[in-house]
């Protein structure tokens, strides 16, 4: 397993991006299995005090020493800032889920030279992996994607 992966999900304590106060976008699914898996969340949010009873924070500086990583799973145009005050807070476990990625954010990630999985499905890797997350993480290993 790419070891940058390894790190991430050996993590317990993430600080997630991208949960909505409506409980319909994949960040609440997400944080949601997360936590069911045993990882600590802890939602940040700018504007929003609480999300699917998860207490959040208005950013990442908030967070500093409870976390050990961060999801992020917000539109590419919104993701440089947060990869900013990441580096300011010297966050080196860092995952982007699929989406989150573009070419003006992997400019970021060189120009702060931070260690990041992207283009990368959070749930094929998580363990316990099961059902279709299984199913398509064996078929990533055997293709190359889906």
């Amino acid at each position: 397993m790419n070891p940058l992966i390894e790190q991430f999900v050996s993590s317990k304590r993430i600080a997630v991006v991208g949960m909505s106060r409506s409980g319909k976008k994949f960040g609440n699914m997400a944080a949601k299995e997360l936590k069911a898996k045993g990882y600590e969340i802890y939602p940040v949010h700018p504007d929003a005090v609480e999300i699917d009873g998860f207490t959040c924070s208005p950013n990442l500086q908030s967070l500093t020493g409870k976390i050990d990583g961060v999801w992020i799973s917000i539109p590419p145009k919104n993701v440089s800032p947060v990869l900013e005050e990441a580096a300011q807070i010297g966050l080196k476990n860092i995952w982007l889920q699929q989406g989150a990625w573009s070419a003006e954010v992997q400019q970021t990630i060189d120009q702060l030279n931070l260690p990041v999985v992207s283009k990368k499905c959070i749930m094929m890797y998580a363990p316990p992996v099961k059902s279709v997350h299984k199913f398509h993480r064996t078929i990533v290993g055997i293709f190359g994607g889906l």
